[in-house]
């Protein structure tokens, strides 16, 4: 489960900047981190968007699994299996959010008890 963090370094503006104290002026920080850390400036740490797990089929339904009914003949009794479809499936994509909500690598506490 999971997997909404951020995998690659330098994907999200407030995943470090690569000096110690927090101060790009200190030695220690190359040119690439200070134009990373100047191009985010802007950013928002809401998500609005995310990417669906659900599938679409041959036929156009939308679920998270999808089955077939297969008829086993086993010492001359008949058996209904069910059989699990993964080939011919469509991620649905991504879908946008109703309320938007915060990125998990938002590095700031919002609220202290």
């Amino acid at each position: 489960m999971g997997g909404s963090g951020s995998k690659t370094k330098g994907y999200w503006p407030f995943a470090g900047s690569g000096s110690v104290d927090g101060d790009p002026t200190k030695e220690g920080v190359d040119e690439q981190s200070l134009a990373r850390l100047r191009s985010f400036r802007n950013a928002t740490p809401f998500v609005f968007t995310r990417r669906s797990s659900l599938y679409f089929d041959e036929d156009g339904d939308l679920a998270h699994e999808f089955y077939e009914e297969t008829v086993v003949t086993k010492n001359g009794r008949k058996r209904v299996k069910l059989k699990k479809i993964q080939k011919n499936l469509i991620p649905q994509g991504t879908i946008k959010l109703e309320h938007p909500c915060i990125h998990v690598d938002f590095p700031v506490v919002l609220c202290e008890v």
